[in-house]
């Protein structure tokens, strides 16, 4: 039981010269004093890491000895997420997008939960901003024997996949092998399949904290729906071919089907090319019956089962 855990909050930046200095102030204001910060510069070429600056002037020169800033070539927001988790140092690691924000006594509430249950897993509720109205959302409250389920939800759109509204334990990424997305797309449910796998116990928090930006026309969700649905493919069939190999046990061993066939859907409706570029998708689909276990409708299945049976992939 750690009585008084610490924290490293990892904050990606590219192209939020407009949000950045919101996001900082509410990261670097915590009223909780066991904070590691990482800013990572993934390649941004606005003036985001010049505002940045000089709000750690202006009022955060006392923390400078607890940020750290990584400059980076552009590889995208899962490799800036994989950049600060390697240089984490706190109990626990937090998330947060920096054309968000998040209430001041975030971290605080968190770690009084984290003292009182020791969980691998902590979960808490999003305001989602959107341009006229803010709503609350948040995931049930799953329990430790409710981990299947939990998986399941994440593939299904049931349970909220993001990243930011779950702080883990440091120690799920040190003592499992966790690969993180090549794409912005679907790569908050890639990694949160895998931590909820690892997770030996949760805790959830009945409150919001996190400030989720819906008004921000030039994140990468806000691109077109084919383009959306080929990097989320991509991404999901990569988590299918990095633990392909032992699927008995492996994170998405009650999820697979419904890996490739969604896929496979995608790639017929938007003409996406994915039987070329994964061939062995077309194998799988052939092997696999079609079943309510495969969690996309049946009727999708057998389009699917239909166009390769007769050859009308794309």
């Amino acid at each position: 039981m750690i009585q008084k855990p610490s924290f490293t909050i990892v904050v990606p930046i590219y192209g939020v010269e407009k949000y950045i200095r919101q996001c900082a102030d509410t990261v670097l204001g915590q009223t909780y004093d066991r904070i590691q910060f990482v800013f990572v510069n993934d390649g941004t070429k606005d003036n985001s890491m010049s505002v940045l600056d000089e709000l750690i002037q202006e009022k955060y020169q006392h923390l400078k000895s607890s940020i750290q800033i990584i400059n980076k070539e552009n590889q995208g927001l899962p490799a800036a997420r994989r950049s600060g988790v390697e240089v984490a140092t706190g109990d626990y690691i937090l998330h947060v997008d920096s054309d968000d924000w998040v209430e001041l006594d975030m971290v605080e509430r968190i770690a009084q939960k984290a003292s009182e249950t020791d969980a691998d897993l902590i979960c808490f509720k999003v305001f989602k901003e959107e341009k006229n109205r803010t709503r609350v959302r948040g995931d049930r409250k799953y329990t430790n024997d409710q981990k299947d389920i939990f998986l399941r939800d994440l593939m299904t759109h049931k349970a909220y996949g993001y990243t930011v509204n779950k702080c883990a334990k440091r120690k799920l990424y040190t003592d499992h092998k966790v690969h993180f997305a090549r794409f912005g797309m679907f790569e908050d449910v890639f990694m949160m399949t895998q931590l909820v796998d690892y997770a030996q116990s949760y805790a959830h928090i009945d409150a919001p904290f996190y400030h989720y930006r819906r008004t921000n026309n030039e994140s990468f969700t806000r691109q077109k729906r084919p383009m959306k649905r080929l990097y989320a493919s991509r991404n999901m069939l990569d988590l299918y071919l990095a633990f392909q190999e032992d699927l008995p046990t492996s994170p998405i061993r009650h999820t697979s089907g419904r890996i490739f066939y969604h896929a496979a859907w995608c790639s017929i409706i938007y003409k996406l090319g994915l039987f070329q570029e994964y061939p062995m998708m077309l194998d799988l689909i052939r092997k696999t019956p079609v079943g309510r276990k495969n969690l996309l409708p049946l009727w999708q299945q057998l389009f699917v089962k239909f166009c390769v049976g007769i050859n009308l992939i794309r």
